[in-house]
């Protein structure tokens, strides 16, 4: 069984900047959990109530982002100009495309002696 190879664009992150991501990730949810709850000490009313389930469900949210291993990369290689369009021989220029005979209609009765 023949692997394929593996291109630097395909590779998925190493561990230690999977876990610096998430740790990062993470460590911001709670630095805005610390605001909340700094804030609930000035605040009154409604803004009181949207600090407290700041401070309350922010935790929750904090481990599941964390936690989320997806990786942003693409899957797939995009190689640019890997394929180049070349002009048929004999044209001359973009007009010579139209005037063609060989993008005639198939289906066309043929004469015997055309090599089509």
């Amino acid at each position: 069984m023949k692997q394929q190879q593996q291109s630097i664009t395909t590779l998925p992150l190493s561990p230690e900047e999977e876990r610096r991501r998430r740790m990062i990730r993470y460590t911001v949810t709670m630095g805005i959990r610390m605001v909340c709850i700094v804030m609930m000490l000035f605040v009154q009313g409604w803004w009181l109530v949207v600090c407290a389930l700041g401070a309350i469900l922010l935790p929750y949210f904090a481990v599941i982002a964390a936690n989320v291993h997806g990786d942003q990369r693409s899957q797939t290689v995009l190689r640019p100009g890997a394929v180049a369009v070349l002009p048929r021989p004999g044209a001359t220029g973009p007009d010579d495309s139209s005037t063609d005979d060989s993008s005639a209609d198939d289906s066309a009765p043929h004469d015997s002696k055309d090599p089509r």
